[in-house]
C-alpha cells in the first residue's frame, strides 16, 4: 500500500512538472522574442526587453543578466546601475534604488549625492513613488531633468523630539514625503542635518532621503535604526516606446512597436511616447508578432458565464442553449428557457420584418448611387470630349502605343484615391500625384483643371498630339481618364527630381557639373527645336522653365507639363492669345502684344541658360531691386564685362571659360526684346550641342584659347567688351520692358 502511494506521489509530482514547463513554454511564447533569454532568475524578460542584439527593440531595452554569490541570477539594466525585480507589460516596471544617507562623522565629511539617469523612454513614476525623508533633525533636497527639457527641485524637512515617535504619521515628525514631478528622468538626492544631529545624538544620528515606492515603505520608531542596515528599496519606473504619438507612429510600419495583430497602441498618462495593448478578448506581447493570442473563455472558469453550453469565438465567446431552450444562455441573465413564448416570436417576426424593410431601403439607396454616378461618369466623359476622342482612336490618329483612355477607378486605386501624401508637384495647371498601375507600373497622374468646354476639340487635338510625340527626351504621354470633372492626364514617372532642384538645392548643385549641365541643355533645347520644327502641327510648350525639366536616375533631360502648349496652325507665324506662363521666364514682347510665337520658348529657354550659368533663381523678392528679375540682372551684368560676377563658383573652378563664355552670348542672344533678333530654337540646340560635343575632343583645344577665357571672364580685358558688343553705348533695348516685369 505505501509503495503504490509513493509511486502515485512520484507520478503526480512528473505530470505536475511537465505541466509547468508545458505552460512556461507556452507563456514564454506569448513574452520574449524566439531563441531569447526569458528569464533571468525569477524575472521574466519579456520584448520590448532583451539581453542580447535581435532580443530587444531597442538600446533603451537592453538588460543584462549577471550570476551573483546569491541562490538565483539578478537583471541589471545596460550599465549594471540599477537592478531589476520586475517587468510589466502595462509599462512598469521595478528597480531597486539606493538610499541617500548623511550620519554623524567625527571627519565631517558627507557622502555624495544618489543620482538616477533613466535612457531615452523611461521616466520615474510619479503616483506610486514618491520622495521620504526619515530623521530628526533631517533635510533632503530632490532635483533633476524632465523630458520637457525642464529642471525641477523641490524638497523635504523631517524635525521631531523622541516623545514625537510615538506618532507613527509621515507629516513631518521623524519622517516628510512630498510627490515628484511628471516625466522625471534624472534625479539627484542630497541629504544633510541642520544642526549635526546635536540636540538628538542620544536616539539619532542619521538621515535618510530616497526616491521610492510609496507602498513598499513604512514608516515607524524603528526606521530611524533600521534603516542604517538598508541598501536600497524598490521604485517604479514607467516605459514607453520612442517619442511619437500612435498616429505618427503607425504611419512607418517598419518601426511600429505594436507588432501583433491584434493589437492597439495607447498614449500613457505621463504623456510620453506610446504603448501596445492586447484588444479584448487576446492576451500576450502585443509587441511580438502573433503575439496577442485569443482567450479561451470557455475553459476559464474564472471568465465562463455560460449556464450550459459554451463556444469560443476569436476575441470572445457565445453561450448556447440546446435546442427547444431559448434565452441569452447566461448564468445572471435570461439563461436557457424551455420552449418559445408568443411574445418572443411576435417579437422576432417584428424584428426581422423591420431588418428585411431596413436592407431592402439601403439596397434602393445603393443602387439609385451607383446608377447616379455612373450617370455623372458619362457627363463628364462627354463634357471633357470623349467621343471625340474614341472616334480619334479608332481612325488610327495615334502611334502604335499611343495613348490609353483610363477610368476614373483604374486611377484613384493607382494614387490611393489622390491622397496627399502621393502629391509630388504642384503648379497653376493642375495637381501631380504619383501612381501604381496594376501591373506594378508607375506613374505621374496629373489632376488638371477643368477644360473649358469651347476648347474640348483642342484639348483632344492635343492629347492626340502628345501620344504621337516619340522623343526620348520628353516625358512619355501613356493616356488620359474623362470620368471626372477634372480630366486626369496620365504620364511615365521620372523620380530624379527637376533642373530646378539640382540647380538651387545646394547639396544638389555641389555634384551638378558643367558638363551635365551643358548636356541636360542640350537636350532640352533639342526636344523644344523638335516640338517648333519636326512636329506636326509644331508646338509652343509656352511655360519653359527649369521646374518644367525633369531629369532621370541618368540625368537625362525630360521635358514635360504641356498644360499650356498651343497647337501651331502650319500656315500661321504667330497665334493671338491670352498670356500664360510663369514671371521670371515670360517673353516681354509676348507680355505686351498677346502674339505667341516660337521665339516666345527661346526666351524662357534663354532664361533656363541663365540659371544655369548662375545658380540663381528667374525671379527673386529676396534680393536686391536691381538683381531681383536674373535676366535683366544678367544682360546689365554683360554690359559691364563682369560676367564672373554673377557666374556659379562651382562651375566657374571647373575651367570651362570658354564655354561657359559662349553659352553666356548664347543666353544674351536669346534675351533679346525684340523675338526677331532672336536665335530659333533649332539654332540653339545645334550650338548647344556643338559646344558639349567640342568638349569630348579635347585635343582641338590650345592653351592660348583657354587663357583667352579666362581673360574673358576676369573682366579685365576688353576682348569680352568687344566680342559682345557691349563695348560700344548701344542699348540692347531690354532694360525697359524687364523693369515692368519686376515690377519696378
Amino acid at each position: 500500500m505505501g509503495l503504490h502511494l509513493l509511486h502515485a506521489q512520484l507520478l503526480l509530482l512528473i505530470l505536475l512538472i511537465l505541466v509547468s514547463r508545458s505552460v512556461s513554454t507556452q507563456a514564454n511564447s506569448q513574452r520574449a522574442k524566439q531563441n531569447c533569454m526569458d528569464r533571468c532568475g525569477n524575472v521574466r524578460i519579456p520584448f520590448p526587453f532583451g539581453t542580447r542584439e535581435g532580443c530587444y527593440f531597442n538600446e533603451s531595452f537592453l538588460v543584462t543578466c549577471i550570476n551573483t554569490n546569491s541562490a538565483f541570477p539578478k537583471l541589471f539594466w545596460r550599465n549594471f546601475t540599477f537592478q531589476i525585480t520586475s517587468i510589466s507589460l502595462k509599462g512598469q516596471l521595478r528597480v531597486l534604488q539606493s538610499i541617500s544617507k548623511y550620519c554623524y562623522s567625527r571627519t565631517g565629511t558627507q557622502p555624495e549625492p544618489k543620482s538616477i539617469n533613466l535612457p531615452f523612454g523611461f521616466t520615474v513614476n510619479d503616483t506610486a513613488n514618491k520622495f521620504i525623508v526619515v530623521g530628526c533633525d533631517s533635510y533632503a533636497l530632490v532635483s533633476g531633468s524632465r523630458r520637457e527639457k525642464q529642471d525641477y527641485i523641490t524638497g523635504c524637512i523631517s524635525l521631531c523630539k523622541k516623545e514625537d515617535l510615538a506618532e507613527l504619521s509621515c507629516s513631518g515628525l521623524g519622517c516628510c514625503k512630498i510627490s515628484i514631478p511628471t516625466q522625471a528622468w534624472s534625479v539627484d538626492v542630497k541629504t544633510g542635518s541642520f544642526e549635526n544631529f546635536t540636540e538628538v545624538s542620544d536616539f539619532n544620528n542619521c538621515s535618510y532621503g530616497f526616491l521610492a515606492e510609496e507602498s513598499a515603505f513604512t514608516f515607524n520608531a524603528s526606521s530611524l535604526s533600521t534603516l542604517r542596515n538598508v541598501e536600497k528599496l524598490p521604485m517604479v519606473v514607467d516605459w514607453a516606446v520612442g517619442e511619437e504619438t500612435c498616429k505618427e507612429a503607425g504611419n512607418n510600419i517598419s518601426s511600429y512597436a505594436c507588432k501583433s495583430e491584434n493589437s492597439n497602441c495607447y498614449k500613457p498618462n505621463n504623456g510620453y511616447g506610446y504603448r501596445c495593448y492586447c484588444q479584448e478578448g487576446y492576451d500576450g506581447n502585443p509587441y511580438l508578432k502573433n503575439g496577442c493570442k485569443d482567450i479561451d473563455e470557455c475553459n476559464n472558469q474564472t471568465l465562463n458565464i455560460c449556464e450550459k453550453d459554451c463556444k469560443n469565438t476569436a476575441g470572445g465567446f457565445k453561450c448556447l442553449c440546446p435546442k427547444g431552450y431559448h434565452g441569452d444562455g447566461k448564468k445572471d441573465g435570461r439563461g436557457c428557457i424551455r420552449g418559445q413564448s408568443l411574445v418572443l416570436k411576435v417579437a422576432t417576426g417584428i424584428s426581422i420584418g423591420i431588418t428585411l424593410t431596413v436592407v431592402a431601403i439601403w439596397w434602393l439607396c445603393f443602387v439609385h448611387q451607383e446608377k447616379k454616378l455612373v450617370k455623372m461618369k458619362h457627363t463628364f466623359f462627354l463634357q471633357n470630349g470623349g467621343l471625340l476622342l474614341q472616334e480619334k482612336l479608332a481612325r488610327g490618329e495615334q502611334s502604335p502605343d499611343g495613348a490609353k483612355i483610363f477610368t476614373s477607378t483604374e486611377l484613384k486605386k493607382a494614387t490611393n484615391d489622390f491622397h496627399d501624401n502621393r502629391i509630388v508637384g504642384q503648379g497653376g495647371f493642375g495637381t501631380v500625384y504619383k501612381g501604381f498601375l496594376s501591373d506594378n507600373t508607375i506613374v505621374a497622374v496629373k489632376k488638371s483643371k477643368q477644360v473649358d468646354p469651347k476648347q474640348v476639340e483642342q484639348f483632344i487635338n492635343e492629347v492626340i498630339v502628345l501620344s504621337r510625340i516619340n522623343h526620348r527626351n520628353v516625358v512619355k504621354f501613356l493616356g488620359c481618364c474623362l470620368e471626372t470633372q477634372a480630366p486626369l492626364l496620365v504620364y511615365e514617372f521620372i523620380n530624379n527630381g527637376t533642373l530646378f532642384e539640382h540647380i538651387h538645392n545646394k547639396a544638389k548643385a555641389s555634384s551638378f557639373s558643367w558638363d551635365m549641365r551643358l548636356r541636360v541643355a542640350a537636350e532640352a533645347a533639342g526636344v523644344l527645336a523638335y516640338l517648333h520644327s519636326a512636329a506636326s502641327p509644331p508646338i509652343i510648350h509656352r511655360d519653359v522653365k527649369s521646374a518644367n525639366i525633369l531629369l532621370d536616375t541618368n540625368f537625362t533631360a525630360k521635358v514635360s507639363d504641356f498644360g499650356a502648349s498651343k497647337l501651331f496652325p502650319i500656315d500661321q507665324t504667330q497665334l493671338s492669345t491670352v498670356v500664360q506662363g510663369t514671371f521670371g521666364y515670360l517673353d516681354p514682347e509676348y507680355m505686351q502684344t498677346n502674339q505667341l510665337t516660337g521665339k516666345s520658348d527661346v526666351y524662357s529657354f534663354g532664361v533656363v541658360l541663365v540659371e544655369l550659368l548662375t545658380g540663381k533663381k528667374a525671379l527673386s523678392y529676396d534680393r536686391s531691386e536691381e538683381e531681383r528679375n536674373l535676366a535683366n540682372y544678367f544682360l546689365s551684368t554683360l554690359k559691364q564685362n563682369n560676367l564672373l560676377q554673377v557666374l556659379d563658383d562651382s562651375i566657374v573652378c571647373e575651367g570651362n571659360s570658354e564655354k561657359l563664355t559662349s553659352v553666356a552670348m548664347l543666353a544674351k542672344r536669346c534675351l533679346h526684346v525684340k523675338g526677331e533678333d532672336r536665335p530659333s530654337m533649332k539654332e540653339v540646340a545645334m550650338e548647344l550641342e556643338g559646344l558639349r560635343l567640342a568638349g569630348k575632343h579635347s585635343w582641338n583645344q590650345t592653351e592660348p584659347i583657354e587663357e583667352e577665357s579666362e581673360s574673358l571672364l576676369s573682366g579685365k580685358m576688353n576682348a569680352f567688351a568687344i566680342a559682345t558688343g557691349e563695348g560700344s553705348s548701344t542699348s540692347i533695348g531690354y532694360d525697359s520692358t524687364m523693369d515692368h516685369i519686376s515690377g519696378r
